[in-house]
């Protein structure tokens, strides 16, 4: 019942489900890594996107045929992702005193 208390929101009394249960020890894993060093740390903002690198617009002579909409969100670890690459950029800003600017 531990397990089942840590994974729900504030307010929610749904059961977790078996992929929430599964990923539980990954997502506190990354979410429990630390970033001393920088050249992780720049390795770190160049493999993680800024943005969703799936969202797109066709066009078709300057017209919007299709948005493919931004599909990170599916991924079950990306608020851990993100968060790693916020860690990073924030170590690099304020330990390594670097201009950031290229990352984002």
């Amino acid at each position: 019942m531990a397990v089942y208390s840590s994974l729900l929101a504030p307010g929610l009394h749904k059961e977790p489900s078996f992929i929430d249960l599964l990923l539980h020890p990954v997502r506190e894993w990354f979410d429990a890594i630390e970033v001393r060093d920088a050249q992780l740390a720049r390795w770190l903002c160049r493999m993680i996107p800024a943005q969703c690198p799936f969202e797109r617009d066709i066009k078709l002579f300057g017209h919007t045929l299709v948005h493919i909409p931004p599909m990170c969100k599916l991924n079950p670890l990306y608020e851990q992702f993100v968060g790693l690459r916020f860690r990073a950029l924030c170590f690099l800003a304020d330990e390594c005193g670097e201009d950031v600017s290229a990352y984002c």
